[in-house]
């Protein structure tokens, strides 16, 4: 598809795309772009543009080629392979055709560190609303694993409505922003627009760190557990065994010799009066 020239007025910076495609079995999808990376097709019919940024603003990198993406199959490993950071915030326009209810899907991988609060930036919609606060791909699923957000929508009569604020657009506009922090440099790996609802949109797997960090899950507390343990294992009362190898005590030794002695004065008292 080629671009009419008046969309090259906006800075470049700046993406302004008109595309309509009918993904299979998901609603009707937008615009799409593989960040950093060629065009592709997903598993779900998803067709991801190649990163209109390339060579505008932005680094492009494949370092996640690497490793293996856990959470997607085979196929889709690419689109969380590839990314664009910045030193700087940047950002993408999208096209809005009209009213109704819209998802953007952003999609995140860490690639490059391997421990958390090194890359943590805000992702803004319409320069008003922040979307996702604070990301940080390795804290919510750790190093190679694929992370969705999905973010709903309501467009209607010049206005753009989420999470119950609302913000003026311009020429059927909305950008996506993703914003320089003070940990590292912000990126995407991919994202696509669609118009529906968050129903419409196929999810990821839970992931194994998310199980693992279920907040519903009763903590153990291990002192308990030994003190149940050691209740479990030691009798609570038995009757007292002497010790065989322990010495007995004089008076009962001597009792014996007593009695013999207590018996045998008054026999000889009686003999020595014969």
């Amino acid at each position: 598809m080629y671009l009419s020239r008046k969309y090259f007025r906006y800075p470049l910076f700046i993406v302004f795309l008109s595309i309509f495609r009918q993904a299979q079995g998901v609603g009707q999808v937008i615009y799409a772009v593989n960040a950093g990376g060629e065009a592709h097709t997903d598993t779900n019919g998803i067709r991801y543009e190649r990163d209109p940024l390339a060579g505008k603003i932005g680094i492009a990198s494949d370092y996640g080629k690497r490793l293996l993406i856990g959470r997607v199959p085979a196929n889709d490993q690419i689109l969380y392979q590839t990314e664009r950071y910045h030193t700087s915030t940047f950002g993408y326009d999208l096209y809005i055709p009209g009213d109704g209810d819209y998802v953007l899907v952003l999609k995140f991988c860490e690639v490059y560190f391997e421990s958390p609060d090194q890359k943590v930036f805000d992702v803004v919609l319409n320069g008003e609303h922040t979307i996702v606060a604070d990301l940080d791909i390795f804290e919510k699923v750790d190093r190679g694993v694929a992370h969705d957000e999905y973010v709903p929508f309501e467009i209607h009569q010049g206005k753009l409505y989420t999470n119950g604020e609302e913000s003026e657009i311009q020429a059927n506009t909305v950008k996506v922003e993703f914003i320089k922090g003070y940990k590292d440099n912000p990126k995407i790996n991919a994202f696509y627009l669609m118009k529906g609802t968050i129903d419409d949109v196929p999810k990821l797997p839970p992931s194994v760190s998310q199980d693992v960090k279920n907040p519903d899950l009763p903590k153990l507390d291990l002192e308990d557990l030994e003190e149940e343990e050691i209740s479990q294992t030691r009798p609570r009362s038995l009757p007292t065994i002497p010790d065989a190898y322990e010495p007995e005590e004089e008076s009962s030794i001597m009792l014996p010799v007593f009695i013999v002695i207590g018996a045998f004065i008054p026999i000889l008292f009686f003999l020595c009066r014969l």
